[in-house]
């Protein structure tokens, strides 16, 4: 009886927070299966994750080679080394013409670090934040974890998979929104906001009290048009980008943030307490890669190849429809004409052609069983490859309809 009580309480002591049972990103689940098959002996052509093969800027390995000769690695300001902030802030002038005052500029660790301090600094538990699907899981699942919910809106062809006005106000009238986050070049569409586009739907939002956060990661992986920041746009808006994408610097986990005044003092009070700082060496690091535009642009060429090799080859493979690519690098494909289930497509396509993507339901629970994610930020001789084996695979070795 004794030892019963101790199994109970235990297990009570063991227990997750309701709170922790959010949905796995599933990207992940596939990154680790192909690794399980490379070290079996396999070669896996990588197209599952948003991960650049290119190392980040020359200069900015440099800048860190040097902070790193000097020995001491010491904490920063919560909101970032003014130095970063002044030449973020300096960015937005020479990219956009836009004016932004470094003091509304946080540095975060990674986009990821940027989202959980704008969601608690923004919402309260309950309140309800309309994300688009498709669209990037954490969205959902990090506002899940902190108490809030969020809406999904889906987004349809006629508007090129772009969340408009119209229905984030009819979501709303259903029951009221505090807020809506958008992306663009948006993950895993790859679709573009005009900037007409984006004024309307900021304009919508604020026009109802709904608070409006942007997702600029993929800004300068843009092929269709210059991308749009919302900073030059409203002053309301909350901007949050990050060095993992462009700068090819995503282990280094850096990113910003740009915010309304009002909330930058309760920004740098919830990071004073999460993180203290974003680690020194990183932010070295992202101010110097702004010095090297010149390599990214060159990485950027690379991947506009890559986009050109899969829209040609794969409607020869018979994967003929998918959604607009105007931006970031992916290219999210219909597979409707061989299975209902795109998790098992993507299982099949991993063990038998050995080509990793990601199945749709990662980041759409309603259609995604019909879409898959390839990942184009790898080099193109891994792209004519995944195109041979997904081709040789469908056509000789089609996976089982379900």
């Amino acid at each position: 009886m004794w030892d019963a009580t101790l199994r109970d309480r235990a297990r009570g002591l063991l227990t997750a927070s309701g709170r922790s049972d959010v949905p796995p990103f599933m990207v992940m689940d596939v990154m680790a299966a192909a690794d399980r098959i490379e070290a079996a002996g396999g070669h896996v052509i990588h197209m599952e994750v948003g991960q650049p093969a290119a190392a980040a800027p020359r200069t900015a390995i440099e800048a860190a080679h040097a902070a790193l000769a000097q020995g001491r690695i010491d904490y920063t300001s919560a909101l970032g080394i003014p130095s970063l902030r002044a030449r973020i802030a300096r960015h937005y002038r020479d990219a956009y013409g836009c004016p932004v005052d470094p003091e509304r500029v946080v540095v975060t660790t990674g986009s990821s670090g940027a989202f959980i301090l704008a969601f608690l600094a923004m919402f309260e538990p309950g309140d309800r934040i309309a994300v688009t699907v498709p669209g990037y899981p954490p969205y959902r699942h990090i506002l899940t974890a902190l108490g809030c919910e969020p809406v999904l809106i889906e987004t349809h062809g006629d508007t090129r998979h772009a969340l408009t006005g119209e229905a984030l106000l009819a979501a709303h009238r259903k029951t009221p929104l505090k807020g809506v986050l958008v992306g663009s070049p948006a993950n895993p569409t790859g679709t573009m906001m005009s900037r007409e586009a984006l004024t309307s739907l900021i304009s919508s939002a604020e026009g109802e009290g709904i608070r409006f956060i942007s997702d600029e990661i993929y800004h300068g992986l843009d092929y269709a048009f210059p991308a749009v920041t919302a900073a030059g746009l409203s002053p309301h808006a909350l901007v949050i980008n990050s060095f993992s994408k462009y700068f090819c610097m995503t282990g280094w986990r850096v990113g910003w943030m740009v915010v309304p005044a009002p909330l930058v003092r309760p920004i740098e009070r919830l990071q004073q307490n999460l993180s203290i700082s974003v680690p020194t060496l990183s932010q070295v690091a992202a101010e110097a890669a702004f010095e090297g535009r010149d390599e990214m642009e060159k990485v950027k060429r690379g991947y506009e190849e890559n986009r050109r090799i899969l829209i040609a080859g794969l409607p020869q493979a018979g994967l003929k429809k998918f959604l607009p690519a105007d931006g970031a690098f992916y290219l999210y494909a219909d597979v409707s004409e061989f299975t209902s289930d795109s998790l098992d497509f993507a299982k099949q396509m991993l063990e038998q052609a050995h080509v990793a993507a990601t199945p749709g339901i990662d980041f759409d629970p309603v259609h995604g069983h019909r879409f898959i994610r390839f990942s184009y930020a790898r080099s193109a001789d891994d792209m004519r490859e995944a195109v041979g084996r997904i081709t040789q695979w469908l056509t000789q070795g089609a996976p089982v309809r379900r």
